[in-house]
């Protein structure tokens, strides 16, 4: 889609979204990162899949992203180990709201280790995805303003979304259908995986800031007919996920049951200028 196609239908959705909302002082333009912060957010990503025990799931075949840790011998729940407890609390801790979950996991996490025999169930929720991917932008550099943390992958689409409008030249993130973009290392994938699930990115317009279950994960690799992302809580756990992809690099369908591709988001970290040429 042409640029002022799709941003000029980005601004009028969100305009008619936020008609009734009180008038609110302009946005300040996004700053231009440098390749560090783009090079630290795949080193951070693929650094935590690491210390989780390079855990893969998906298409069968080798990792193209390569594991720096020691494989996992065993597998299931590990979220709930009380040896992962300081990890996930770290991603907890990169949100503004933690809905209750760090104080609530805390509890679980000291009867853990007053009596180990007894399983507590540590960090089984809420779903700390979103926060996941909120500690790998914010450790990266990657401030509030350019990715706004959120426990929900919903709320940071918004801010992205947002973003892309406004500042079409300027914005770290730019939204993709997945059908027609190839994703690179260091793009976010993002899924729908609500009961009825958006069939584009588009439609998030109308219903921006409210709760919907997404998820998106970080291309770390691609390859002839896979592209690898990491995520996490998936399979209780931040896990490399192989999806399958067709001839131009696209990801393809998932199978019936399976969360629906809604968005693709191309990050322009250190490819804006004074960096790069991108959106220029």
């Amino acid at each position: 889609m042409p640029r002022l196609s799709w941003t000029g239908a980005l601004l009028g959705l969100l305009a008619l979204a936020g008609c009734a909302a009180p008038a609110a002082p302009p946005p300040s333009p996004p700053l231009s990162y440098p390749p560090s912060a783009r090079e630290r957010m795949l080193h951070i990503v693929r650094a935590e899949w690491a210390d989780w025990g390079c855990i893969a799931s998906g298409l069968p075949g080798a990792a193209l992203t390569p594991c720096a840790g020691t494989p996992a011998v065993e597998m299931g729940h590990e979220e709930s180990r009380p040896e992962n407890f300081p990890r996930v609390l770290a991603y907890w801790r990169a949100v503004p709201d933690d809905e209750g979950a760090i104080r609530r996991n805390r509890a679980l996490y000291a009867a853990a280790i007053a009596n180990p025999a007894e399983p507590q169930g540590i960090w089984a929720e809420p779903a700390w995805s979103a926060a996941f991917i909120s500690y790998v932008m914010r450790n990266a550099g990657v401030d509030e303003r350019e990715f706004p943390s959120s426990a929900a992958h919903s709320f940071y689409i918004d801010g992205m979304l947002a973003d892309a409008a406004r500042f079409p030249n300027q914005a770290s993130f730019i939204p993709h259908d997945p059908g027609t973009y190839a994703p690179v290392p260091g793009d976010l994938i993002c899924a729908d995986r609500s009961r009825h699930p958006l069939s584009n990115w588009r439609q998030r317009l109308s219903e921006t800031g409210q709760f919907r279950p997404m998820h998106c994960d970080i291309v770390t690799a691609t390859g002839p007919g896979v592209i690898e992302a990491i995520g996490g809580n998936v399979g209780d756990a931040v896990t490399l996920s192989r999806f399958e992809a067709d001839s131009a690099g696209t990801p393809l369908p998932r199978g019936a049951g399976r969360p629906i591709w809604v968005v693709t988001f191309e990050n322009r970290l250190g490819r804006l200028p004074p960096w790069g040429n991108t959106g220029s």
